[in-house]
């Protein structure tokens, strides 16, 4: 199922986090070789995680990680700015109606509908807060990803050839990519949009809008 964790609520869920901080370890630094802190737990971490993002996180039938992504609003610090402003010609991207997708990670484990299903959740962050747009820093290896999803973005900028290639980009999601996703998920949109609903009942701005 999916759940949406902020992280000053991660305590609650702790071999859920676990695993999902060791998880990240495992993809982007011993599988992708990334430049990134591992800490003696095992676990990846970074300045970001510090900041009380939201994590979209596929939790498994045994409570372990299955995948996760983390949002963070434009109007603070944010990855996109911060380190890859480069990207997009140094004009920092900066709305409450935009917000940071980083650290898309899935277990090895991960079922191939994993992908889909985080997609699917950012989706309703998108619906249940306002959110116009999503933006995110991805690799070469994610074009691909994207496409089988059935949701790529707007390219705004990219550096490097190849598998080296990474790119700048805004999502968007449509009533027709909201189907589409949900379809390669294999989850219907109604209980989509329960996760979604449980998790946050009947609030309509997320906790970003009320700390300003």
């Amino acid at each position: 199922m999916l759940r949406y964790i902020y992280a000053d609520e991660l305590n609650r869920f702790p071999e859920l986090a676990k695993s999902m901080f060791r998880d990240r370890a495992d993809q982007f630094k011993t599988r992708l070789g990334w430049d990134v802190s591992v800490d003696e737990n095992g676990e990846e971490r970074d300045q970001y995680d510090d900041l009380n993002p939201l994590y979209v996180i596929w939790e498994e039938a045994d409570g372990r990680h299955g995948g996760s992504m983390r949002f963070l609003p434009t109007t603070g610090p944010v990855m996109v700015n911060e380190v890859f402003g480069h990207l997009t010609g140094g004009a920092p991207i900066c709305s409450p109606l935009i917000w940071e997708c980083t650290r898309f990670c899935l277990a090895r484990y991960a079922s191939p509908n994993v992908a889909a299903a985080l997609m699917l959740g950012g989706g309703e962050i998108m619906t249940g807060f306002g959110v116009r747009h999503f933006a995110g820093v991805f690799d070469a290896r994610m074009v691909r990803i994207y496409k089988a999803i059935g949701s790529s973005p707007e390219v705004l900028g990219s550096e490097g050839q190849g598998r080296d290639k990474i790119s700048v980009g805004l999502w968007e999601f449509t009533p027709e990519a909201r189907e589409r996703v949900a379809k390669r998920a294999g989850i219907s949109p109604e209980l989509s949009r329960l996760w979604f609903t449980t998790a946050f009942g009947g609030a309509k701005t997320s906790r970003f809008a009320m700390v300003g």
